[in-house]
């Protein structure tokens, strides 16, 4: 094992790590695949990211990732999970120390993330510390529930004459704020998306008003893609309304535009059922 000193931020002392040439010869090679799990259904997953869970030996995964997808990790893979929910301890300081330590006590390591990596999931940094310590890396789309969310609900996030384009916004920010990208995209006739988002809804309405969008249809999705799956529909005015009367909250992703419109509640609520036979 390789001899790391835990610092107080729980990272490796790079002064240990200066000369990684004579790791190169070591089998398995250390290494890092980041891979997408997708927006829920474990059916949406990659062949590709199941080749490379075939071939895990260390998987660290997410929260929300199906457990059936651990299923496809060969026997003797140690599978840690690391999720960040509220109340759970797992930092990113130390998630990118276990990465490189599992890599170079084990061999390959897969690092399982919801959605996309790199479309708020961190994937870029864990790579980049990944990198530091001499780690070949690799990175393994998956779908994300920015757009399979509203798909699985009957909204398209562009359409001909509806809408052009989309934006992805996050709800909130490395300090906690509402992306201030939201008052660009009002002004605009995209689809907008925003991803944890659920803490921030009377500041969204609030913003959309105050940009005469208050009557933007919109959609709270919450567990996407899976049989769990909750939608309501409204207006942009009335969010933290629809998230109440539809008992909505987090895991969700909230969809303003015209193209909402299309949804239709009776077509959800038979795909899900659909679901449950």
């Amino acid at each position: 094992m390789l001899g790391f000193i835990r610092t107080s931020n729980i990272e490796p002392q790079t002064s240990k790590m200066n000369n990684l040439e004579h790791f190169n010869t070591l089998d398995p090679k250390p290494k890092l695949t980041v891979v997408g799990a997708g927006p829920g259904d474990p059916d949406l997953i990659t062949i590709k990211a199941i080749k490379a869970l075939k071939s895990a030996d260390v998987v660290l995964y997410d929260a929300l990732i199906a457990d059936e997808l651990l299923d496809y990790c060969k026997t003797d893979c140690e599978k840690i999970y690391v999720g960040k929910r509220p109340g759970e301890s797992h930092s990113q300081d130390a998630i990118n120390f276990m990465i490189v330590e599992k890599a170079y006590m084990y061999g390959h390591v897969v690092r399982l993330k919801g959605g996309d990596p790199f479309i708020f999931g961190r994937g870029m940094e864990e790579i980049e510390y990944a990198k530091n310590f001499g780690l070949e890396t690799a990175y393994i789309p998956g779908i994300s529930s920015s757009v399979a969310a509203a798909g699985y609900a009957g909204i398209p996030l562009t359409a001909r004459g509806v809408s052009e384009s989309f934006w992805v916004i996050t709800g909130t920010k490395t300090d906690g704020s509402l992306s201030e990208d939201l008052f660009g995209a009002l002004q605009t006739t995209a689809t907008i998306v925003i991803l944890m988002g659920m803490n921030k809804l009377s500041q969204i309405s609030e913003i959309c008003e105050s940009l005469g969008k208050g009557n933007l249809p919109v959609a709270i999705i919450q567990n996407g893609t899976t049989e769990n799956q909750k939608i309501g529909l409204g207006f942009a005015k009335d969010l933290k309304t629809i998230a109440e009367e539809n008992d909505l909250s987090n895991p969700a992703v909230i969809v303003l535009g015209e193209v909402v419109k299309y949804a239709s509640i009776e077509e959800i609520n038979c795909k899900l059922e659909m679901f449950k036979s």
